[in-house]
């Protein structure tokens, strides 16, 4: 529900700006008779926000009567939108069965280009809002937890003292989810890892340190001054673990197996930091995590890493972008304020590589 009324608030920002102008702009194109209705400037043109709008509400509901009603129309006039829109562009969008419709492989397609262009409209009605009342505006940026802790809060902390009214947004996640919003348009900026093919040819990824993760436990710990220790030892408590879909699980999964031990079922998931930090700080319980994500936590001798190699390290981090996509003046200074914090924090850096 929350969703549904984020997306009309959407829509409604982009009717506003631009909603005369498709409407107009999609006649006169059918008017004209020179028009090559198989160019996909022109099929870009008749697209309607009304459209987009039930397409993004389609696959939210998977089901059209539910769609019609999110969007405020009724079921026909929606099965008619749908059916002009796979009409025009010569595809199927949806499957339909029995328990409701399906995105095909086109339907995603425009889904994720719709939810990009809906969330830019947005923006764009925010950012010119922001500069005519004299404001730096607003960036929306997704990291993991590493440089969570350090790297982006002194990156905004710098930006914040130059322009204190420009509101920034944080989100932290694992970079699998992290991306998706990016490519969607939900956030400007990423610090995080490219993990597989998703939309790699749209990306931009400036590397900027390895993430070796160490065995992290509280103060005075038993195994903290234990000689010689194992991971068979290890398993012997608790552990905080991240969750089962994620790859540093499979990866710390891998590594109990090729120690010959199972993974701990004496177990808590979670991807909160402070949850974790706090589980530490007041158990016998173990985890994996970067040592500058605790660092505060190790000088304050709350919490301590125990004399073990785990073994376990993820691929390099860095900030990732949409290649063609131009950033608001507040996410531009953020990210020249990444780069400056990145250069002091991490040695040897590289430049920009494009993923496609």
């Amino acid at each position: 529900m929350r969703r549904s009324i984020a997306l009309r608030g959407e829509i409604c920002a982009a009717n506003e700006i631009f909603g005369i102008f498709y409407s107009s702009y999609e006649y006169t194109f059918a008017a004209t008779s020179m028009a090559n209705s198989g160019t996909p400037w022109f099929n870009a043109a008749r697209l309607k926000t009304r459209q987009l709008l039930l397409l993004l509400h389609l696959h939210e509901q998977r089901s059209v009567l539910r769609a019609a009603e999110a969007a405020s129309m009724t079921q026909p006039a929606a099965s008619k939108l749908l059916a002009e829109m796979e009409d025009m562009l010569g595809v199927k969008l949806f499957e339909r069965h029995a328990r409701g419709v399906e995105p095909t492989w086109y339907g995603h397609v425009l889904i994720r280009r719709a939810r990009a262009a809906m969330s830019e409209i947005g923006r764009a009605q925010e950012e010119i809002a922001a500069l005519r009342a004299g404001r730096m505006g607003q960036a929306s940026i997704g990291t993991v937890v590493n440089p969570g802790t350090n790297l982006v809060p002194q990156a905004i902390a710098e930006v914040k003292r130059e322009f204190p009214d420009i509101l920034v947004r944080v989100e932290m996640d694992y970079s699998r989810p992290l991306v998706a919003k990016l490519l969607d348009g939900q956030l400007d900026i990423v610090i995080g890892r490219i993990l597989g093919p998703e939309g790699v040819g749209e990306l931009e990824f400036e590397p900027l340190a390895d993430e070796p993760h160490s065995v992290i436990a509280r103060a005075g710990h038993p195994l903290a001054s234990r000689a010689g220790l194992q991971h068979a030892d290890l398993v012997r408590y608790g552990w905080i673990l991240p969750p089962a879909d994620s790859v540093l699980r499979a990866r710390l999964d891998s590594m109990f197996m090729e120690h010959g031990v199972q993974t701990p079922t004496n177990a808590i998931e979670t991807s909160s930091l402070p949850v974790t930090s706090t589980l530490l700080r007041g158990t016998d319980m173990l985890t994996a995590l970067p040592v500058e994500s605790v660092a505060a936590l190790i000088q304050a001798k709350l919490l301590t890493v125990l004399p073990i190699e785990l073994g376990v390290r993820m691929e390099s981090f860095g900030i990732i972008r949409r290649r063609d996509y131009i950033l608001p003046p507040g996410a531009e200074r953020i990210l020249q304020a990444l780069r400056t914090t990145a250069r002091r924090l991490y040695p040897a850096l590289r430049g920009p590589e494009s993923l496609g």
